[in-house]
């Protein structure tokens, strides 16, 4: 019987599977990220490079309250995060993860590869495309105005609006 040696992050040997670009979203203790946000944030970049990733766009997603508590936690700093690993690495960063104080959860999801672009795109805020801008709205000149209906009770009266 064979052991197989569990991956470490640590080792960069060659790999035969082909690296992917994954969507992680990562929630943090707001507590300790209102601290000291630049040190809490910095640990998910890190954390991934140590796995042998590439991050492609790290930034803040959100910062809400938790639908249930997590460690005694009842508000939860969400991070979102493109990065490009070798898929052998991602049970490895996982546990990792799972191992860190810092982070309450995470999920980590495989990006299609034909929307790579615009995701990364759009997390870094970036737009370049015709497409992407928003079109002009033919402004008229008319104002917007509301019709009474013609019933004689004021309580039930629709309001309905028209372009004069």
């Amino acid at each position: 019987m064979t052991h197989r040696q569990a991956p470490t992050c640590l080792t960069h040997g060659s790999s035969t599977l082909a690296e992917n670009v994954y969507e992680g979203m990562f929630i943090l203790e707001s507590n300790r990220y209102a601290r000291d946000s630049a040190s809490v944030s910095g640990k998910v970049p890190a954390l991934i490079e140590k796995c042998g990733g590439q991050i492609l766009a790290s930034r803040l997603w959100n910062e809400q309250k938790l639908a249930y508590s997590i460690n005694g936690q009842r508000k939860g700093t969400y991070w979102l995060t493109y990065f490009r690993m070798d898929s052998s690495k991602i049970d490895e960063l996982n546990r990792q993860t799972r191992l860190n104080d810092v982070i309450l959860r995470s999920l980590i999801l495989k990006v299609d590869p034909r929307l790579v672009t615009a995701m990364v795109k759009h997390a870094t805020g970036e737009s370049d495309s015709p497409e992407d801008e928003p079109a002009d709205i033919e402004s008229t000149d008319k104002p917007l105005t509301v019709e009474d209906s013609t019933d004689e009770n004021p309580t039930d009266k629709e309001l309905t609006p028209t372009l004069e």
